[in-house]
């Protein structure tokens, strides 16, 4: 990893949030929407980086995230971090450059506690303005939100935690560890500057745990009320395949039986009809129990009797019936892209199909290609894995971490539920688990099912989300620091 001179760097410069199946709130009343005009100085400064970092096209292919990484370099040092407090680092992520940023924020003389990292991911999926109604990496206040391309994952969440360490700056507070930002670079492509940034926080900062802010946050129900502070303490493991057929082809007026389109097809078939064992842990029991009693109708009651009996052949049924539940329950595989034949007059040569799979902790890429191979039953069917593979443990929230979040949380919503949950999709926090350290993600943000478009068109994240969710990580760091 190689580090660049700071002082050089100059230049102007985003599940998961919503939690779908929870349709009824807590009593609270959802925060109402800031005034633009009457904004606080913290609340205009992170509406000004927030503006400023969804400018940068951080996406595949168009080489923005060294410019944001400079824009944020220049707004720490203009804040008071010194060269020695900020390091850039360099990557090839798979043949173009990208860049991570950490930033530490010092414990004053004496201090033994061990740092906390605090994770955010600086890039972003990519996003066409022919597509969008507003322009994507243009910021757009209409209509009581925020729209643009990162508005949610995870420039929400960069926004929030660099704003809070300006904010502890300016303030003087001195704080009793050290406290490292680890913002990456390509986080949704090769997560080439994940891999490196946690092996060089292993090696060299050794923290206690780790914090993300790239998952987790106050569930919305739909008319507004909250429901539940999720806190996602468990990722499942990402894996995808290549499944190929090929054959000798031929002329398309010459049929032969073992076309490969429709061989792919017949294993495609099979992989779709299967469904993986079912799976349940401390973890994922304790979120159906909890979510079940705040879900109204079947879905909640599926939920709560699946806590209570994991082979309860109904629930499972009804919950696998359901799109944001069926994940929770195990093992996931589903075929994604098709690519076949060279001709509309030949016969396919070759047959390709991309299958996707979210494997549940602890079973593993291995056998879960060993279980698809055996449902396939095709040996002429070739199995190809074309992506590294981590596979992390679940973690813990610490009962200090908690009552930190609770002391956050009860200055916004009192006595809301905290409620930890396995993500279905991936973050940075999986290659932190997997070197041992206790990683959970815990967004400011609050949001409705409704209202979770990242990875899609139109990204937004509510004003009322945005501006209420400023003091969450200066609560919690406070809390785990003073």
């Amino acid at each position: 990893m190689m580090v660049q001179a700071i002082s050089k760097v100059r230049c102007k410069w985003a599940g998961r949030i919503a939690l779908a199946a929870l349709a009824a709130g807590l009593s609270a009343q959802p925060a109402l929407a800031q005034d633009s005009a009457v904004l606080t100085p913290h609340q205009q400064l992170a509406r000004d980086i927030y503006r400023d970092v969804i400018a940068f096209r951080t996406a595949r292919g168009q080489q923005q995230v060294p410019a944001m990484v400079a824009y944020l370099v220049d707004r720490f040092k203009t804040a008071g971090f010194s060269d020695d407090d900020i390091q850039v680092t360099d990557y090839d992520s798979e043949g173009e450059k990208t860049q991570g940023l950490m930033v530490t924020y010092r414990a004053k003389p004496g201090s033994t506690a061990k740092p906390i990292v605090l994770l955010g991911h600086m890039d972003v999926v990519d996003a066409l303005a022919k597509d969008w109604v507003r322009p994507p990496f243009t910021l757009v206040e209409e209509e009581g939100f925020f729209f643009g391309r990162g508005t949610a994952d995870n420039k929400y969440g960069i926004t929030n935690l660099t704003s809070t360490f300006l904010r502890l700056k300016a303030e003087g507070w001195q704080s009793s560890r050290d406290l490292v930002l680890v913002f990456s670079g390509d986080e949704e492509t090769g997560m080439i500057s994940t891999r490196a940034q946690a092996a060089y926080v292993a090696e060299n900062i050794d923290p206690e745990y780790v914090l993300n802010s790239d998952a987790g946050g106050i569930a919305l129900a739909e008319e507004g009320t909250p429901v539940a502070f999720r806190v996602q303490s468990a990722e499942k493991t990402f894996a995808t395949y290549e499944l190929t057929i090929t054959n000798p082809g031929g002329h398309s007026s010459r049929p032969r039986s073992d076309n490969a389109i429709y061989e792919l097809a017949a294993a495609l078939g099979k992989i779709q009809s299967f469904r993986f064992p079912v799976r349940a842990t401390d973890l994922t029991r304790s979120y159906f129990a909890t979510a079940g009693k705040l879900t109204p109708g079947a879905i909640g009651e599926a939920m709560v009797r699946f806590a209570e009996d994991p082979t309860d052949a109904a629930a499972i049924a009804a919950l696998q019936a359901n799109p944001a539940m069926v994940g929770t329950l195990g093992t996931t595989c589903i075929a994604t892209m098709l690519t076949a034949g060279h001709a509309e007059n030949a016969l396919p040569q070759s047959a390709t199909a991309t299958v996707n799979c979210r494997i549940f902790p602890g079973e593993g890429a291995a056998a879960t290609e060993a279980r698809l191979k055996e449902v396939v039953g095709n040996d002429d069917v070739a199995f190809k894995l074309i992506t590294d593979v981590t596979e992390s443990p679940e973690s813990k929230l610490r009962d200090d971490v908690r009552a930190a979040l609770r002391t956050s949380l009860d200055k916004r919503y009192p006595g809301l539920t905290i409620l930890p949950y396995m993500e279905s999709g991936g973050t940075d926090g999986m290659h932190y688990r997997t070197l041992g350290y206790d990683t959970v993600a815990m967004s400011g943000a609050a949001m409705k099912a409704s209202d979770m478009f990242a990875h899609g068109l139109n990204e937004r994240q509510p004003v009322a989300s945005f501006y209420g969710g400023l003091d969450h990580w200066y609560w919690i760091l406070k809390t785990l620091a003073e």
